[in-house]
């Protein structure tokens, strides 16, 4: 008996380890099927990412932004992205960042332009929030606009129009039309 085990122990051995391995592709191998590592996608159109933090930092532009989006496009020759649910914060270099909620934007890398729309909502670091529907940031000249009705209210007013243009680097407001001011009886 032991002749023979000695000269069948190798096609054993190879049994024992077909029998363990087909037990884990049994038991884990839908999971490895379905649940892929990462939530990349590429197809047709570009790659499509899904719970994304993104940072861009040019030194040169003096400005950094950060985004988290729960989607992401990119398109194939990677210079349109787009971006669903996302928040997204601009800081401009010895300047008060500025944060946005909404529910899509698009970001184009030649003209350095990020179109954010949909229930947008913002708030900056000196305690200034703004409301309105769609509003578009220049990375590159550093201004935020939009013809939009726009809300901004800070700790002693709160304005109304139609119209936004910022200027990020001087810090410098303007509402275009439909002008309303209400101050706060407190900052008299």
């Amino acid at each position: 008996m032991i002749k023979h085990f000695k000269k069948q122990w190798p096609i054993i051995g190879i049994m024992v380890i077909l029998l363990v391995v087909a037990f884990y592709l049994v038991k884990f191998g839908r999971k490895v099927i379905q649940e892929p590592d990462f939530n990349v996608v590429i197809d047709g159109e570009g790659i499509k990412l899904k719970d994304i933090h993104f940072t861009q930092n040019d030194l040169t532009k003096g400005l950094e932004w950060v985004l988290d989006a729960k989607e992401v496009k990119s398109s194939l020759d990677k210079n349109t992205v787009l971006f669903q649910d996302f928040h997204l914060k601009l800081k401009p270099q010895n300047r008060p960042f500025i944060k946005f909620k909404g529910n899509e934007g698009v970001y184009t890398r030649k003209s350095g332009e990020i179109n954010l729309w949909g229930e947008l909502e913002g708030y900056s670091e000196d305690g200034y929030r703004f409301i309105t529907e769609r509003v578009l940031f220049n990375e590159k000249t550093g201004f935020l606009t939009t013809n939009k009705p726009v809300k901004i209210s800070g700790p002693f007013f709160t304005v109304t129009g139609k119209g936004l243009y910022v200027d990020l680097k001087k810090e410098r407001l303007k509402i275009s039309s439909d002008v309303t001011a209400i101050l706060n009886n407190e900052s008299l």
